[in-house]
């Protein structure tokens, strides 16, 4: 492709187009216009800095420019925005790339490929959510990462007990021993019998689990306090009132569907959450395989858990369940009740209603 000199008295009316490839410290930026390839640099990670640097290389045009969205989030893209840069962030996964390009990847040739293609409209972007409501998402998700380091401290715990031939007693329930109840962490610091430096570790996973399980508590307090807020009381009362959600399921979904008129269809919001199969199409052949592994993992996964009490309680999913669970395994009949279930979802908050479950005649 030729390269040419920039000429500051010849972009009016034109685009440009500009590729990001995003660091910590510094960007790989690729500069095209309309015909030619402009310009390659390492640019410092400062949105002020980039878009000084297009208006004064090439003024009067219009700035259109484009990042994969990982580590560093949003606000990188608002930055630009407010400075005149129209910019889009897209998911990596929608990146075509060649044998080729796998095999020789650079961040030049990232950034090139961003640019050419944002240039021949091949990127469709992500939705950029308000940054008030990427704020609310950060308790939300803090609250699901304390309970998974929870839950890896209770499965060090049985761990280290089975290595050296404890069991736990049966005066300790499933409840107790998940819950980690007072009782049952008294005796797990006692080990009558137990070597004394096994003793001291389970000591220290325990005090490290309470301190875990008061994190946990105080951020729920938090999501609370949040749902009882104007922006989210009278949607969360409505999705409460749908079998299987409770408040914090309820406060996922609305920090993580945001404006949930954006979804035009049903399947645009199944898409989005990631409750559709993979498929395979080739002829007259068509195959459907898992989920897809795109989509919001623990929306899908709280989803799927609401659906096993949607289907208990609501006598319609239930008579669905029922008819599926004859023709396929029931855990995959649950998946097609988490769908109808979303889409109820997608109608209470739609239309500010009340879930009413459905009858069968």
């Amino acid at each position: 492709m030729q390269r040419i000199k920039v000429n500051q008295k010849t972009f009016e009316g034109q685009s440009i187009y500009v590729g990001i490839d995003k660091h910590l410290k510094s960007w790989k930026v690729s500069i095209f216009g309309e015909q030619y390839e402009f310009k390659s640099m390492n640019r410092e990670a400062n949105p002020d800095q980039l878009a000084e640097f297009l208006k004064k290389n090439f003024p009067g045009a219009t700035y259109k420019a484009v990042y994969e969205a990982g580590f560093s989030g949003f606000w990188a893209c608002r930055s630009l925005n407010r400075l005149g840069v129209e910019c889009m962030v897209i998911n990596a996964s929608d990146v075509p790339t060649s044998q080729k390009e796998r095999l020789q990847k650079t961040d030049k040739a990232d950034a090139r490929k961003l640019a050419r293609m944002l240039r021949g409209g091949e990127l469709e972007g992500i939705n950029i959510p308000g940054e008030q409501l990427e704020a609310d998402r950060v308790p939300c998700r803090q609250r699901d990462t304390l309970v998974k380091d929870l839950s890896r401290n209770k499965n060090r715990v049985k761990s280290l007990l089975r290595q050296f031939g404890v069991t736990i007693p049966e005066r300790f329930t499933v409840s107790q021993t998940r819950s980690w109840s007072k009782v049952y962490m008294e005796w797990l610091r006692e080990l009558p019998g137990v070597d004394e430096k096994v003793r001291e570790a389970i000591a220290v996973y325990v005090e490290s689990g309470i301190s875990l399980k008061k994190c946990v508590l105080k951020v729920t307090r938090q999501i609370a306090e949040l749902s009882r807020t104007d922006r989210y009381r009278e949607k969360c009362s409505l999705l409460m009132g749908i079998p299987g959600i409770g408040r914090i399921v309820a406060m996922n979904l609305l920090t993580q569907l945001g404006d949930i008129t954006r979804f035009k269809t049903i399947d645009e919001l199944c898409h989005y959450v990631g409750i559709v199969p993979n498929m395979n199409s080739s002829g007259e052949k068509t195959a459907t395989g898992r989920m897809t592994r795109r989509g919001r993992k623990k929306i899908k996964i709280q989803l799927i858990e609401a659906a096993w009490t949607a289907a208990r309680k609501d006598p319609a999913l239930m008579a669905r369940f029922n008819e599926l669970s004859k023709r396929m395994k029931k855990n995959k009949a649950i998946i097609r009740i988490a769908k109808n279930l979303l889409s109820r979802i997608r109608h209470v908050l739609r239309n500010g209603v009340e879930y009413v479950p459905g009858v069968v005649s």
